[in-house]
């Protein structure tokens, strides 16, 4: 088979490394980066890290507009396929290279494969949940990561083809957490312990692009007193300049801020921190894989086992629900094992083999 398998944004580089190297045992498989991520840092240091092998076109299209950026993505995603005109195209996750790669596949009569199917915040105002929604529609396999995506599907009335496989990120996680505990010495860098420190991301819209909940959010963090490493997304440095904010952390006693980490890294310090605090999806799971208590910073999760099972809350940006879940959040009960057995990636091959 050939295949061309689309990215564009951190957590789908995670996702495709055990996938990619997986599907190269026994076919050809192309990787586009639609350059959606194109900082060194959120990009390259991935590819890098995850021994991914060098994409076979970058699109570079940067940072704009929803609109801009997702026609840009189509026009320059469909020139390829018609280049190589691959049996199945693979997409991930929910971010608008996900929806550009969609819609010029199916328009090419291409065949799409959605890993991470079924997700839904049930929030229509986010653009990934719009990007979810389409991207299923179109696929003509839905890999899920859990039941509860499988039964998102069933009632949308989307029943065929669907495949509970696991989680890739799993995959991932007992892939190179190993290689990341030998390899990285982060914690030495920045003088710190395990678990001495609170690790906080921060990047979504719904916070980032809205003053009051960013200036909630930065109050709770320094009124806690917590040691916090903030490792800081480019777009959320834009905001808090924007905001007036971005110095006022600079300078906090108690938030350690750097620049974004390489993905060995970012094991080490999930791994080690006490809690994790956080707006992606993807680190939330992340959280969950090496058992950190995950304090999520919006209104809902698509992650809704890690909420089940006790080991994420869900607190907004709320000033007072951060303040309590940073001080007083605990896991409250065995984890379940809702993401299957880490072989996700050799599942989505033989099914990809099976409808071939």
């Amino acid at each position: 088979m050939k295949i061309v398998s689309i990215v564009g944004a951190r957590p789908q580089f995670v996702k495709a490394a055990p996938v990619s190297k997986e599907l190269r045992k026994n076919h050809e498989e192309l990787i586009l980066h639609t350059g959606q991520h194109y900082d060194k840092k959120m990009s390259k240091i991935f590819f890098d890290d995850l021994k991914i092998s060098k994409p076979d076109i970058n699109l570079g299209i940067g940072s704009e507009s929803h609109a801009k950026q997702t026609a840009e993505i189509l026009v320059g995603i469909e020139k390829y396929l018609i280049q190589e005109k691959p049996d199945w195209v693979i997409i991930y996750g929910d971010t608008n290279s996900t929806l550009g790669a969609a819609l010029a596949a199916s328009k090419l009569h291409i065949k799409i494969a959605h890993v991470e199917a079924g997700l839904r915040s049930f929030n229509m105002k986010m653009a990934e949940e719009i990007n979810r929604i389409v991207a299923d529609r179109l696929s003509n396999l839905l890999f899920c990561p859990t039941d509860t995506a499988v039964k998102n599907l069933s009632n949308e009335g989307i029943t065929d083809s669907v495949y509970n496989i696991g989680d890739v990120m799993l995959d991932a996680a007992v892939q190179f957490a190993p290689i990341a505990e030998e390899k990285s010495n982060v914690l030495k860098q920045l003088s710190i312990k395990p678990k001495s420190y609170m690790l906080l991301t921060l990047h979504r819209a719904e916070n980032t692009d809205y003053f009051e909940n960013m200036e909630s959010i930065i109050a709770a963090l320094m009124d806690s007193k917590a040691q916090i490493v903030f490792p800081i997304h480019p777009r959320t440095v834009k905001y808090l300049k924007q905001y007036n904010l971005y110095d006022v952390v600079k300078k906090s006693s108690n938030i350690l801020l750097i620049e974004p980490v390489s993905f060995m890294d970012m094991i080490v310090l999930e791994k080690n921190a006490s809690k994790i605090l956080t707006d992606s999806g993807g680190i939330q799971k992340e959280a969950y894989f090496y058992k950190v208590p995950c304090v999520t910073m919006r209104d809902e999760t698509e992650w809704v086992e890690t909420v089940e099972d006790g080991w994420n809350i869900v607190v907004g940006a709320n000033y007072d629900k951060i303040r309590e879940a940073i001080e007083g959040f605990s896991p409250s009960s065995v984890q379940q094992g809702h993401y299957g057995d880490g072989n996700a990636s050799g599942q989505i091959k033989k099914l990809l083999e099976k409808y071939n």
